[in-house]
């Protein structure tokens, strides 16, 4: 199997009310749980910043300006340096990958928040469940108590995986694999730096990537 890697982004708000998110951090962890790359992200366009949902209340502006903060073009490229010629495990994957601007095969993405048995184990199979559910239901660990942190994101998100390596969420099944689905044309229209009208590459010509 290929490498794996973990992805999680934060973003801020901007624009009217805060609705266009841009990325504001980025972190990669290996299979391990060490961390391979997180940096801040210097802000790409001017303009008020209000908090998103994936992005702390408690981060200092001073992070995206600090001396380890990068561009947004040096994040994006070294996203995708990472990214290329692994599986890339994390939750709602679709939405990290759009707010970098980078694409990825369907086929190459494990997202646990799309796995099926852990959708019905917690007696949900058609809903799409929080990664701090997941984690607290499925191993009986707290994250995000205090704020989001992409990096224990990540890790969590790789430590689900890693729980069910051996069965489904490792590999496809019956010619299928467990992917986001296609991003809407609308989404993809709301967010920044996207390069791409997919996110998603299909995996075959007939796009048999399926949630099973």
């Amino acid at each position: 199997m290929a490498e794996v890697i973990a992805i999680n982004t934060q973003y801020v708000g901007i624009g009217a009310g805060g609705s266009v998110p841009m990325l504001a951090r980025v972190s990669f962890i290996d299979y391990r749980g060490h961390v391979v790359y997180d940096k801040f992200v210097i802000p790409s366009q001017p303009g008020k910043f209000n908090p998103n949902v994936r992005v702390s209340h408690q981060t200092n502006p001073q992070h995206f300006s600090g001396p380890d903060a990068v561009s947004f073009s040096d994040a994006q490229a070294m996203a995708a340096h990472l990214l290329r010629g692994r599986i890339v495990v994390g939750h709602s994957l679709w939405l990290d990958l759009q707010v970098l601007g980078v694409s990825h095969p369907a086929c190459d993405t494990r997202d646990v928040g799309l796995y099926l048995p852990f959708r019905s184990a917690l007696k949900t199979p058609n809903q799409v469940i929080g990664l701090q559910t997941l984690v607290w239901q499925l191993m009986r660990r707290k994250i995000q108590e205090a704020h989001h942190n992409p990096v224990e994101n990540a890790r969590a998100a790789m430590d689900l995986f890693r729980s069910h390596e051996a069965e489904k969420l490792s590999r496809p099944v019956n010619g299928h694999v467990h992917c986001p689905p296609r991003p809407t044309p609308d989404a993809i229209s709301n967010r920044l730096h996207i390069l791409d009208e997919s996110v998603m590459i299909p995996c075959s010509a007939r796009n048999d990537c399926l949630l099973v």
